[in-house]
Order: C-alpha cells, then structure tokens, then sequence
C-alpha cells in the first residue's frame, strides 16, 4: 500500500501534466454558477472582437469565431493562469497578415493554408520551450518593447482601418507608408453615410463603455450600426457589409508541412511565438499581481503552444492571451479557468444559429470599433513614465516603434529584443568604478595605509571578460601606490577579472605599495584562493582586508 507522501508525489507528478486537475475537482455549485456567468459575458463580447480581428488579419470572419472555441479550451486546460482568457487578438493578427503578405493574397485558399501553417509553427515553438523550461525567455523582452510594438501596431490598425470608415474602396499596399498617398488620392470618393456608421459605432460604444460598462457594448453597438447601415444603404451600394458567414462548426484542417513551406515561415512562426508569449505573460502577471496567485510560465507556455498546435487542425489561426477578455472574464466573477472553457462552448450555437446574421454587418462599423480598439492598445501613462524616467528605455521604445512601422513586424519584435539586449551588456559590460575617502576601507587597511599614498574605489558590478577592459581604464587613473578595492559588490568575477587584479597588484608593487581586496563575497573569494591570488592564513588573520 503507497503511502500519503507517495500519492501525495503523484497527484503532484500528475498535475503537472495535466493541470486542470488541480482545479477542476474544486467546483461546487457556486463557483460553477458563477464561472458560467462570466462564460456567457466572455461568448457575447468574442463575436465581434473575433469578427473584427479576423478581417484584421485577412481571413474571412468566421475563422475569428473558430479560434475563440478549440484554443482557448486548450489554453484554459493545459495553461498555468486561472484567469487568462486566451483566443484571438489585435496585435497578433496584424502581425500574422504581415508576416504572410509579402508571399501570397490575403483572404484565398493558399493564403488560409499559409495562415494554419503558420499557427501549427508558431504553436510548435512554444511548446518545445515550455518543455525545455525556457518560460525566463519572456523575461527577455522588456516592457518597452511590448509598448513600442503594440504602439506601432495599434497606429497600422487604425491606418488599415480608414479608408473603410470613409467608405473608400479597399487599399492594397505592402506597408504603413503605402497606404497615406493611394488613401489621399481616394479623398474625394468618401462616402458620408459610411463615415456616420463609423462614427455612430465608435460613439456607441464610448457611450456604453462610459455609462454602462457591464452590458455588451461592443455587440449592441454592431446590431445599432446594421439597423443603421440598413436604413441608410438598403441597397447595399454606398456601406460596404463583410462576406457570408457560414454556420457550422470549425471543420478540421491540415497544414501544409511541406520543406519549402516551413522553411519560409519559420522566423515568423519565431517572432509570433514570442509575441504571443510575452503578451499572454504580461496579462497573467497583471492578474497574479492582484491575487497573489502563483504562476508557471513554463506551464503557460505549453499551454499556449497546445492551443495553437490544436488550432492549426481546427481552422484557427495564431492565438494568445486577450486582455480585454480577461479583464471581462475578472469583472464578470469568474473563479476558475473553467470560464474560459464555457465560454468557448456558449459560442458554438453562436456559430450555429446567428453566423448568417454577420452578413449585415457593416465594414465600417467593424473599422469603428477597431479604431477604438487600436486607440485602447496604446498604453499612455506607461509610454509617458518610460519617457521621463529612462533614455535607454525611450530609445529602445522609439526603435520598437518604428520599427513596427517600416519593418516587417516580425524583424521588429527581433530589433526591439536585440536593442534591449544590446543596451542591457552595455550597462553590464561598465560597471560604476566609484572613488572613496579611506574612511570607507575597513580599519585594518587604514591602521596600514595613508590618505596621501592610498586611493579607494568601490566597483558595483561583476567583474568578467566584457567589463574588464572598462573596469582597467578607470582604474588606470588611481596612480597612488597603494589601491584599495571595496569588492562588496562585485557579484562573480571570471578569469579574466583574476588577471586584472594580478596586473593591478604588479603595478601597485612597482610603485612601492600594495592591492587591497576589502568585504570579497564568498564565491568570489574561493575563487580568488583556487587561483593563489589570496594566502588562506592571511585572509583569516583580517577576513575584510586582503593583500594580493
């Protein structure tokens, strides 16, 4: 018979896999009520974000409803977040149409195929590094770059979205900067009645989320706009409406594996992956941070990667995180992931019954309300504090931002990492060599040292390979015999740290003085003895003042 500590290891062992083990037994009648409460708010609100962000991406409407049922049971399933609502989103999409438009034409069958391949790429690489226990990646991008990114994409949402709120015929560009002149010479072909249901739209759903921000906004503001459109345009000549939506369940599909194929999309695949990852791990830790729940981005990541990989055979395309739903998902009461799940089933008879209702959605009632999304995504008091408190911060912003806006929006992602990388061995690789009084030293140096012949410095950073020559430099300019080092805070130092030390303690020697270590940190100091810098008797004579 096992004992508690070994079922106890099991279950543990078992949960790991299987997550929703840990919570799904916990359900009683009150938390469940209240999960299909938020459930049922969840599916309202996804029928037209989920409309809106798959014409954002260039697919056809119904595929943003598809990718709001199988992934996000995946992610609630298999996901570390108890209150992360995944499915469709605004960044991820434009930046799935991006990435694809310069090989093939948005909204054909080759281009749907190219999307599915993308998603099982994309929902491949975050699960190997959920495996591998890579979820510390995400603390790889830095903030600023999130909101340079989500900035830039939220101003190539709104420019997308114009020319259909003045009722302009659709633009093909291939890029943010194409799209200004052919929208200026169409000026004079605006359509007011288009321009009033874009307005009408943005208008009612301001109103609705200023005075009754629990009710459907974003759906009742749709349903006016179509009356609207309806009784404005009833031929359907002036406001264009979107395509058919067929009603039926997502049908299976296959991605196109082939070699070519994958080696085409791959560095896509990379970047939305991390995209989406960071996105999703930026709302779970918004979330945790008011709950103190515990989080596994490791967990997160196969979560996330299992929803894709799914999607890709269920006719999804590239999910992640939602922070509007999530927000919803919280304000509704939800109490587990089990929301989520009933969300995503509350929209299957949506998809059955009302998709051949989409058709009278006006297109610019769906711009209107990207307008206001893309104005949401743009994060101000967080843009503002990174513009007053960091220059570094701001330039690896501005270069995000930018380029989102003249690169290819994977290449940004990688520019603006890369940058924060950049800046952040350049931080590293110069520590601050700080002169002191020799009041600073530990007595037993000032018992044998004078202010006159002596110079004291703290170093406050580690002292390896990429700093040494730096830490050198600075030092070079203390030329008094005696050099007093306060180590407290060097964290590590490598070989090449010992070999400047050495060179320093031969030039305080040719000048008549010695190199004093004071307050070295352990790992440091074990490092010091193994390679002879340090005498172990003398070291435990004064531990604070050692002579190299």
């Amino acid at each position: 018979m096992r004992s508690p500590t070994d079922l106890h290891r099991q279950s543990a062992r078992l949960q790991r896999i299987l997550p929703f083990l840990g919570w799904l037994p916990r359900q009683n009648a009150r938390s469940m009520r209240a999960d299909a409460i938020a459930g049922l708010t969840g599916a309202v609100l996804v029928v037209p974000q989920g409309v809106a962000y798959a014409l954002l991406a260039g697919l056809p409407p119904v595929y943003g409803l598809y990718t709001a049922i199988v992934p996000v049971v995946l992610a609630a399933l298999f996901g570390s977040s108890r209150h992360v609502v995944s499915g469709p989103s605004a960044a991820l999409s434009i930046a799935l149409f991006a990435t694809l438009m310069p090989f093939i034409e948005a909204q054909g069958g080759d281009f749907i195929a190219q999307v599915l391949t993308l998603t099982f790429l994309t929902g491949a690489f975050q699960l190997l590094l959920g495996l591998a226990r890579l979820g510390v990646l995400v603390d790889l991008v830095s903030n600023s770059v999130v909101m340079g990114f989500t900035a830039g994409a939220a101003l190539i949402i709104a420019t997308s979205q114009l020319p259909y709120a003045l009722g302009l015929a659709p633009i093909e560009s291939s890029g943010f900067l194409d799209i200004w002149p052919h929208m200026f010479a169409q000026l004079g072909d605006i359509h007011p009645d288009a321009l009033v249901v874009a307005g009408f739209t943005l208008a009612t759903c301001l109103a609705f989320q200023r005075w009754l921000p629990r009710w459907p906004g974003m759906l009742l503001s749709l349903v006016a706009a179509s009356l609207l459109a309806a009784w404005l345009d009833p031929e359907h000549v002036s406001i264009q409406r979107i395509a058919a939506v067929p009603a039926g369940l997502p049908p299976l599909s296959f991605p196109d594996l082939s070699l070519d194929t994958v080696r085409m999309l791959t560095p896509g695949a990379i970047a939305l992956g991390l995209l989406g990852l960071v996105q999703t791990a930026a709302i779970s830790r918004a979330f945790a941070a008011r709950t103190g729940e515990r989080l596994n981005h490791n967990q997160e990541f196969i979560g996330q990667g299992l929803s894709n990989l799914g999607g890709a055979f269920c006719s999804s395309y590239v999910s992640s995180g939602s922070l509007t739903r999530s927000g919803l998902n919280a304000s509704a009461g939800a109490c587990s992931p089990l929301a989520a799940v009933l969300s995503a089933l509350f929209l299957v008879p949506i998809v059955l019954l009302a998709a051949p209702l989409l058709h009278h959605i006006p297109m610019p009632a769906i711009a209107g309300q990207l307008l206001l999304i893309a104005a949401r995504l743009v994060d101000r008091h967080s843009i503002r504090e990174v513009l007053v408190v960091s220059r570094s911060e701001t330039a690896v912003l501005l270069i995000t931002f930018f380029s989102t806006l003249l690169l290819t929006l994977e290449f940004a992602i990688y520019f603006g990492v890369l940058t924060s990388l950049v800046l952040y061995l350049r931080r590293t690789t110069r520590p601050p060599v700080v002169e002191c009084p020799l009041s600073y030293a530990p007595v037993a140096i000032q018992q044998v040292t004078d202010a006159s012949s002596s110079s004291v410095i703290r170093i406050d950073g580690s002292l390896f390979f990429g700093a040494c020559e730096s830490v050198a430099r600075r030092i070079d300019h203390f030329d008094r015999p005696n050099l007093v080092i306060l180590a407290a805070g060097i964290n590590f130092i490598d070989l090449s740290g010992i070999h400047l030390l050495q060179r320093q303690a031969r030039l305080c020697h040719i000048r008549g003085g010695k190199l004093y270590l004071a307050w070295p940190k352990p790992d440091v100091l074990a490092r010091l003895q193994r390679a002879g810098l340090i005498d172990n008797d003398s070291y435990h004579e004064t531990p604070t003042a050692i002579t190299i």
